[in-house]
């Protein structure tokens, strides 16, 4: 070589050398980037997406937590073991029928009796490659993080009708309903909106589940109260008997995990990382229960003559359930309007299913799930910016999910009592569930001396 460049006359120095060096490096180098591309900025997208769907993921999941300690807080001592047995157990149930038939009966693709019914096949499995991934979704997450955001949202519905069939149910029984109402029933009423069914090519809209999750609970909840029948001295010759529960602090404890929650049940249905929408269902969320608290507490507050805790955190709830079919549709404003009147509703709303139609419900689940779902429902129609929603649909939604969930419910709950029976002996209930039904207590170093305290939710003595 340098006698080549020697009969050239090119005989370079140190500058010369490194520079042709340097330049066979980054063409090599060039060479090789254009070979194996690195992320762009679709992945890079796919990557937030998919992550931030994950997180909303486990938010969902922690709500579960919240519906444990609220249910057990607002409910005696002695069932509080079989209450977080239920809930650890509905978790669980939901999941793995979700996985057998309840993805695939909820997101058919093709549906097989006009747009009412359709089964994709039993089992989860991602399509392979890409299409399984960044094609899967508009490159917003995988088929997995599909499966287990949905999942998450299968499991509520269920543990909605726990809390009001509460410290009288007999555990078999209420498994045996919770795994068919999570696999079959709430899973064809989802498919009618979010599987693309006959509800949602109406033009009926439900964001984030007030209706599809909250008000399908609420139904169930409201047959099961009903079939079940009231506690033991709930009803007496002289009136109604407040039973309050034995954890006000855990109550608490509850609704503040459920709170947190919400932003992944309302936040991930956004369905992407987009910072403009997910920002502003955050927000939304945030104020609608922020104005729960204070509707509850200003009419709580006039109604009792004194401030019920159990009142406004039972508000807060009912702002978010609120919120939730329309929580990307609606302004700050009219947020708060559509969370103050949640709380206002929710109050009166106990009054009048616990005193006058007399169906006892423990922690209050249909005034918040079934009420206020319907409220915040039908609320689309009346306060969304988008023009195409209206209010004569959100009817439709409303009552088609309310007939189709009562009568579900209402023949689970008929069989499972003609066959296995649905409620425990007065003797259980006396001595508690945790004991009747599990052979433990929650609290064994602890003695209750007295049912006393608690809910400050006494009615006026001229009322009864």
């Amino acid at each position: 070589m340098k006698d080549f460049l020697s009969r050239y006359k090119v005989l370079p120095n140190k500058a010369t050398i490194f520079t042709l060096l340097s330049l066979l490096i980054i063409g090599g180098y060039s060479a090789f980037a254009q070979e194996e591309a690195g992320p762009t900025a679709a992945d890079a997208m796919f990557t937030v997406n998919n992550t931030w769907m994950l997180v909303a993921s486990f938010l969902v999941f922690i709500m579960h937590l919240g519906f444990a300690t609220v249910e057990s807080g607002l409910t005696r001592a002695k069932n509080t073991t079989n209450i977080l047995f239920k809930n650890v157990s509905v978790v669980s149930i939901g999941l793995l029928t979700y996985a057998l038939v309840g993805f695939n009966l909820m997101y058919p693709g093709d549906f097989s009796i006009g747009q009412y019914f359709g089964f994709a096949g039993f089992g989860i499995a991602s399509p392979e490659g890409a299409a399984g991934l960044i094609d899967y979704a508009d490159g917003n997450y995988t088929y997995w993080t599909d499966f287990i955001f949905q999942a998450m949202f299968a499991a509520t519905a269920a543990t909605i009708v726990s809390g009001a069939v509460a410290e009288r149910i007999k555990l078999s029984s209420f498994l045996v309903f919770t795994t068919i109402f999570v696999a079959i029933v709430y899973t064809i009423a989802g498919s009618w909106k979010w599987g693309g069914g006959w509800l949602d090519q109406m033009g009926f809209y439900d964001f984030a589940g007030s209706t599809l999750v909250h008000s399908v609970g609420g139904w169930g909840a409201l047959i099961g109260a009903i079939i079940l029948g009231p506690r033991l001295g709930k009803y007496t010759s002289s009136g109604l008997k407040p039973i309050p529960g034995h954890s006000l602090p855990l109550a608490t404890i509850g609704m503040f995990m459920l709170w947190l929650g919400w932003y992944g049940f309302n936040g991930g249905s956004v369905l992407s990382a987009d910072p403009g929408p997910v920002s502003l269902v955050f927000v939304t969320t945030t104020l609608a229960a922020a104005a729960g608290v204070i509707g509850a507490m200003i009419v709580s507050w006039i109604v009792f003559k004194k401030p019920d805790l159990s009142m406004i955190l039972n508000g807060a709830l009912a702002g978010l359930v609120g919120i939730t079919a329309g929580a990307d549709v609606m302004t700050p404003l009219t947020s708060v309007i559509i969370g103050l009147i949640a709380g206002v509703i929710v109050v009166f709303s106990v009054i009048i299913i616990d005193k006058y139609i007399r169906v006892d419900d423990p922690v209050g689940a249909i005034s918040v799930h079934l009420v206020c779902g319907i409220w915040g429902t039908l609320a689309v129609g009346i306060f969304s910016t988008n023009p195409d929603h209206n209010f004569i649909t959100q009817l439709i939604g409303v009552v088609a999910y309310g007939v189709f969930t009562v009568i579900c419910a209402l023949i689970l709950f008929l069989l499972i009592k003609v066959i296995m029976g649905l409620r425990v002996s007065e003797e259980e209930e006396m001595a508690g569930l945790d004991l009747g039904e599990h052979g433990m207590e929650a609290y064994p170093d602890f003695q209750q001396i007295s049912e006393s305290g608690g809910s400050t939710m006494n009615y006026p003595a001229s009322e009864g």
